[in-house]
């Protein structure tokens, strides 16, 4: 039996008040910590990603296409932002911060855009594989970065530049490590945070586990560092007597109030170093949006009432809320998995719950803000460190060698390419290899841009192959029935189908049986897996 969907609207908001004030303030208490750490992270001035969280929830909350998910800044684009800040700036931080901002204004317009058009299935056009690759790259990278900052270091270039290259720092991780007590109060402080994220999920009680690790690393995070009178560091020498930090600040510096903090801040003089400016729109809309996308999926397969989010006009809202918080100063939002996950877990029911969210931030900024000058930024460091080891996690490597030796390959390829160039041409290069490997597969090159396919009655046939680039329109037929009918897909004709399409109809049937539907796919039983791989999601082609 089908379960009574919560209400919308106020009706909800009276129907679901305590679950879902409740979830927000548990989520709230999440987001505060990571907020600040995201936006320093990126090279923004701290207390701008709580500004992003706040106009999520307060706004986008009201137009989002999906009811649980949180808005506010995501990890997976501290890469691109701090990169945008360096790269637009010339060193100039400040400078870079307001020509990033116009940047992400300008993204959030093409994301309306793309929401207008329809584009919502976006990325079904991307390789799994490849978007795997990329986000566990970006784990990498802000593990490569935050490593440093843990104990108290900051590593510079020959030129005197803060190192930004992830290459570079994982190379430097050497001497960090070799000088890793150089500032042992802060490394004490460091590694004490860092055993709290990883050790307090392990916790036996799941009473305690509903607390957010994030704020109990605050709790002892804060009096550490006032017991051990951490502040800020002028500068910093190795062994060999060479500078390796300058100007470093081991804790959050913002002594202003709300009053100070909203304001006009964007700048699109960027706009005049073109090639630049537009590598930059182009990778916070695509990357900004694919995340969204992909949190999205995720979360309305956790919800227990199995309500599909519309995806189009969540890229709208998302979008808006870029414009917004683009011109305040705030970092680009997305729908951020992690928090719309403990949401889920919390016992959200409606978009309330990501309101309230953005509710108590506000108050945090109206009365609380300068308590953030407490928050030592090796706390910060800690828990980024376990987003981006979440992100790249070993499992992670393993799962793709099960698929398939052709996953693993873009996988890897993905990383190597984003670690070495930039997320841009890192997930270009998985996706160029996917064709190329599909091509040697036996696919025709005109069949993977182009699926042909019928419709006859409640029977969609499908000829030559399905792979991830050719798939949406596929999909889209499939769509056109309601859940509750009874589709056929004939795959029978079909002479190979890569592991994306497997994946997203194991999906849609799902989606179907849930609904009281069904979705039978005949012919799949007659492709073998690809190499020697046994994994039910694994490529698949005609037997010889």
């Amino acid at each position: 039996m089908k379960k009574s969907l919560p209400k919308d609207g106020f009706e909800g908001l009276k129907q679901n008040f305590s679950s879902d004030a409740l979830s927000g303030f548990l989520v709230f208490l999440l987001a505060l910590p990571l907020s600040l750490g995201i936006a320093g992270a990126s090279d923004f001035p701290s207390i701008y990603g709580l500004i992003t969280a706040m106009i999520g929830g307060l706004v986008v909350s009201f137009f989002a296409g999906s009811l649980l998910t949180i808005k506010g800044p995501a990890a997976g684009l501290i890469v691109i932002v701090a990169g945008a800040v360096s790269e637009l700036g010339h060193g100039n931080s400040d400078l870079g911060w307001k020509l990033a901002l116009g940047a992400v204004v300008i993204a959030g317009v093409l994301q309306v855009i793309f929401g207008l058009l329809k584009l919502g299935s976006l990325s079904d056009f991307f390789p799994l594989s490849a978007v795997h690759g990329m986000l566990a790259a970006i784990g990498i990278i802000i593990i490569s970065k935050q490593l440093h900052i843990l104990v108290g270091m900051n590593p510079l270039t020959e030129s005197g530049k803060p190192m930004v290259e992830p290459l570079e720092l994982l190379a430097e991780l050497k001497n960090t490590f070799a000088n890793f007590f150089m500032h042992k109060d802060v490394a004490i402080v460091g590694l004490v945070s860092l055993a709290i994220v990883f050790g307090w999920p392990m916790l036996p009680v799941k009473a305690l586990k509903k607390i957010p690790s994030a704020l109990i690393v605050l709790i002892l995070a804060i009096p550490l560092a006032m017991y051990f009178d951490i502040h800020n560091i002028a500068e910093v020498k190795n062994s060999a007597g060479d500078v390796v930090t300058k100007g470093f600040s081991p804790l959050l510096e913002f002594k202003k109030g709300l009053k100070d903090i909203i304001g006009v801040n964007v700048s699109f003089e960027g706009m005049s170093q073109t090639g630049t400016f537009i590598k930059f729109v182009i990778m916070f809309a695509l990357v900004g949006s694919l995340e969204s996308l992909l949190t999205i999926k995720a979360v309305d397969e956790l919800d227990s009432f199995k309500r599909r989010s519309n995806t189009n006009k969540d890229l709208i809202a998302v979008g808006a809320g870029n414009i917004f918080a683009g011109v305040l100063g705030g970092l680009p939002m997305i729908s951020e998995v992690a928090r719309s996950s403990a949401n889920v877990n919390n016992g959200a029911k409606t978009r309330w719950a990501n309101f309230f969210h953005g509710v108590f931030i506000l108050l945090f900024l109206l009365f609380a803000v300068s308590f953030s000058d407490l928050i030592p930024k090796t706390a910060l460091a800690a828990m980024l460190i376990g987003v981006g080891w979440k992100l790249a996690h070993p499992k992670e490597f393993g799962h793709m060698a099960k698929i398939g030796s052709d996953q693993i390959a873009v996988f890897i390829t993905t990383i190597i390419f984003t670690l070495a160039t930039d997320l841009l041409i890192g997930i270009g290069a998985g996706i160029i290899l996917k064709l190329l490997l599909h091509l040697g597969r036996g696919v025709k090159f005109r069949s993977l841009f182009s699926a042909k396919s019928q419709i006859h009655g409640k029977t969609i046939t499908v000829y030559n192959a399905a792979v991830f680039s050719n798939f949406i329109k596929v999909k889209n037929k499939i769509h056109s029935f309601k859940f509750t009918d009874d589709v056929i897909l004939d795959l029978t004709d079909c002479v190979f189908i890569d592991h994306s399409v497997i994946e997203t109809l194991y999906h849609i049937k799902n989606d179907f049986t849930t609904e009281g539907g069904s979705l039978t796919i005949l012919g799949i039983e007659e492709l073998k897996n690809i190499g020697n791989s046994k994994h039910h999601l694994a490529a698949k082609r005609k037997k010889k």
